[in-house]
C-alpha cells in the first residue's frame, strides 16, 4: 500500500454531488454513511491512481532493474537457502 497521500484528520468541505437517485434512496433506507463511503471510495481512488501514476513515472527504472537481476541475479543468490 501506499504512503497516505493526504491528511486523515484534514477539516471536512461540504461539496455538491449528482448521485443515481434510486441508489441514495436505498443506500439512506439501509442507513449507511453516505459521506464516509464517498470519502473512502474517493480515498482508494486517489490512492490507485497515484499507485498507476508512479509506475508510469518509473518504468523505465523497473524494466532497467529487472533487468539487471535477469542478468546478474541479486545480491543474496548464494546465501538463501530456499
Amino acid at each position: 500500500m501506499l504512503v497516505q497521500p493526504f491528511l486523515l484528520d484534514a477539516p471536512k468541505k461540504a461539496v455538491n454531488l449528482s448521485l443515481n437517485g434510486d441508489l441514495l434512496r436505498l443506500a439512506k433506507a439501509q442507513g449507511l454513511n453516505i459521506s464516509r463511503i464517498a470519502e473512502q471510495a474517493l480515498a482508494q481512488a486517489v490512492q490507485e491512481s497515484l499507485g498507476r501514476r508512479w509506475a508510469e513515472e518509473n518504468a523505465e527504472g523497473i524494466q532497467a532493474y529487472n533487468r539487471r537481476v535477469e542478468a546478474r541475479g541479486v545480491f543474496s543468490d548464494g546465501l538463501r537457502s530456499f
